[in-house]
């Protein structure tokens, strides 16, 4: 049960700062917020994420890309050109992982305007550090299992972000819902998205892409958004007061299924 709870725990704090720093404020800047908040949150998201950290720009930057040809051969994670998520995301991995070395040609619209941290970033992306991470999860795991199927548990931890990532960019094109008509095959996956704290409201956040709360009708709960809202309101980030806002206008297209 201990293990349940850790998994969960890591799994929901890996998710959170996935969609809060990661998607909302390095690939959108949904906010804005001072360099000493950013950098704590670049820490906690790598802390986090461990040994499966993604280096904001690279996320950043494929998921420009993402919106900019969302279902097209440009698009790096479409499920229309795929046969399963796992190719799928090893596609998405050969991009990122050009874009972590350099040797990925980017267009200058997508540059800019991502946190960086180049000592931590290298540090993150380093197979020394994935490796070291990974063995402590393991190590934890050998202290406190009671069960030797409690060990299935550990690649769960081990390829946490990729993980998110593969469970939206295909479910969120694939299955579920949509309120708005669009070019793409971006669907809102769950009625009440608090699994992937509101990243499963894909086809209402391609309409909407700046606007910081995915939900759009009166039963969607975005749980980040309500973390956001909190934040605001401390101080520790700022909304701008023209953000863009999602909304279901009167007449809108609505495609059920």
């Amino acid at each position: 049960m201990a293990l349940v709870i850790v998994l969960l725990a890591h799994s929901t704090l890996s998710v959170f700062f996935q969609t809060f720093f990661l998607h909302r404020y390095a690939s959108h800047r949904m906010f804005t917020m001072s360099m000493f908040w950013e950098r704590t949150f670049h820490l906690l998201t790598y802390l986090t994420q461990g040994s499966s950290y993604l280096v904001p720009r690279a996320y950043a930057i494929l998921h420009r890309m993402h919106h900019a040809y969302s279902d097209t051969p440009k698009d790096p994670h479409s499920p229309r050109y795929f046969a399963g998520p796992a190719s799928m995301m090893w596609a998405t991995k050969k991009r990122y992982d050009a874009l972590c070395d350099g040797t990925a040609e980017v267009e200058p619209r997508f540059l800019g305007g991502y946190p960086e941290w180049k000592a931590l970033d290298r540090i993150g992306n380093s197979w020394t550090s994935r490796l070291t991470w990974g063995t402590g999860y393991a190590l934890f795991y050998i202290a406190f299992a009671t069960q030797w199927w409690q060990f299935l548990f550990l690649p769960l931890h081990w390829t946490m972000g990729p993980l998110h990532g593969a469970i939206v960019n295909w479910c969120g094109h694939r299955y579920g819902y949509r309120n708005f008509n669009s070019d793409d095959d971006s669907r809102n996956t769950l009625i009440l998205d608090v699994v992937t704290l509101g990243e499963l409201f894909q086809n209402n956040h391609h309409k909407y892409s700046m606007s910081p709360n995915f939900a759009v009708r009166w039963f969607e709960v975005d749980p980040s958004y309500q973390v956001i809202r909190v934040f605001a309101w401390l101080g520790v980030l700022k909304m701008p007061e023209q953000r863009q806002v999602a909304r279901l206008e009167p007449g809108s297209a609505r495609v059920e299924g």
